[in-house]
């Protein structure tokens, strides 16, 4: 009979292991990935699996070696740099009757601005997110073809340059790396010595997760207060994880899961369509009720930190503000279009804010506060 295994114990292991060759921009991150290699192990106790994103503005910021540690701790990984969506499909399928972990590395080469068409990948990864949600594909040759589903739910690892595509970055847990600072030091990485030092932390987690899986199975965490819907499908999983392990690491994995919930709320501009319904309100048309469109293009293009200026290396016109906004409907159900306004003696092509609000309330967070000023001749209360 294997002895019974100390959860907080041996992920405080793994996160030792981590701190050793990894520098993580906060606590929160050690807490994360250290739950995620676990929950790689527990995959079949939950309805969902979050991905992990490990990203960075520029080279060199410790990407691809948090994602090799983490390869060491996961079973059964894959790393794939070129993978075609095929390829994956299959693989999860059961290589060897096995299931994979998928690390991909490089993702800005599959869904950076320079990459092609690769929709087909985006859609497993977003649909191996949450348990059966099989792919549908023709398999055979010529009239031979028969429907074939192919399983898609796995754990999936990523390490890039840049943001990902919306779907894919609300499924997963965001590291932001950055280089190292010259005060940070971490020990050199060397395979042939460190890797058989991650797989016995591996086979120990393993062991572990046997003993546990009746535990974290069907369970519903407590969640922090304001994470829900999409954040709560990704934490639940990893929360369960931390209870079951003990120790610190519940009131550890809720703190964690704040932080980047967080973080990513506040990175999170949400879509260019929702962007620019943003800016609409809270920088073109604050107080006034139509405005011509050559104005609000004047006015979106000279924002600073917005995109309008230079998009794919052009900047707004009127036919692409035309087209995003006809994807949002007014009160009355029907697209928002231009109407006439009428100014110095001319009639010119518009928006009216009566025909946005619905959109604004709908789809844009909450405008930011603007305390109004004291009176004259008052102060604040204390």
């Amino acid at each position: 009979m294997t002895d019974r295994i100390d959860g907080a114990a041996l992920l405080n292991e793994v996160e030792a292991f981590h701190r050793r060759f990894n520098v993580f921009p906060h606590e929160a991150a050690y807490v994360a990935v250290v739950l995620w290699d676990a929950h790689a192990h527990l995959l079949d106790c939950f309805e969902s699996t979050p991905r992990l994103a490990f990203l960075s503005p520029e080279p060199g910021s410790g990407k691809s070696r948090a994602l090799e540690i983490v390869e060491t701790l996961v079973p059964n990984p894959m790393a794939a740099v070129d993978a075609s969506a095929a390829a994956l499909f299959r693989a999860v399928a059961g290589v060897d009757g096995k299931r994979p972990t998928i690390l991909f590395d490089e993702i800005d080469t599959i869904f950076g601005p320079k990459a092609g068409d690769n929709e087909q990948l985006r859609g497993f990864i977003n649909a191996g997110h949450r348990r059966n949600r099989p792919m549908f594909r023709c398999v055979g040759d010529g009239a031979n073809q028969t429907v074939q589903a192919f399983h898609s739910f796995a754990a999936v690892a990523v390490a890039g340059l840049g943001y990902l595509p919306d779907t894919i970055r609300d499924r997963s847990v965001n590291i932001r790396m950055r280089r190292r600072a010259r005060n940070e030091s971490i020990e050199p990485y060397r395979t042939r010595i460190h890797e058989k030092e991650g797989f016995a932390l591996r086979d120990r987690l393993a062991t572990w997760a046997e003993q546990v899986s009746e535990q974290v199975m069907n369970v519903w965490p407590a969640l922090p207060e304001g994470v829900t819907d999409r954040p709560a499908d990704v934490w639940e999983p990893l929360l369960a994880i931390a209870d079951a392990a003990g120790g610190d690491w519940p009131d550890r994995a809720r703190e964690a899961c704040v932080v980047l919930v967080t973080a990513s709320k506040a990175n999170d501009k949400g879509s260019l369509g929702v962007r620019l319904l943003t800016d609409l309100r809270d920088h073109v048309m604050v107080g006034i009720d139509r405005l011509p469109t050559v104005a609000i293009l004047d006015r979106l293009n000279a924002l600073d930190d917005a995109p309008w200026a230079d998009l794919h290396g052009k900047p707004l016109d009127n036919r692409r503000l035309s087209r995003m906004l006809a994807e949002y409907m007014t009160a009355d159900n029907e697209p928002i279009t231009s109407r006439n306004i009428k100014a110095a003696g001319s009639v010119l092509k518009g928006y009216y804010a009566t025909d946005l609000k619905d959109a604004w309330a709908r789809y844009c967070p909450p405008p930011p506060e603007s305390p109004l000023p004291p009176l004259p001749g008052t102060q604040n209360a204390a």
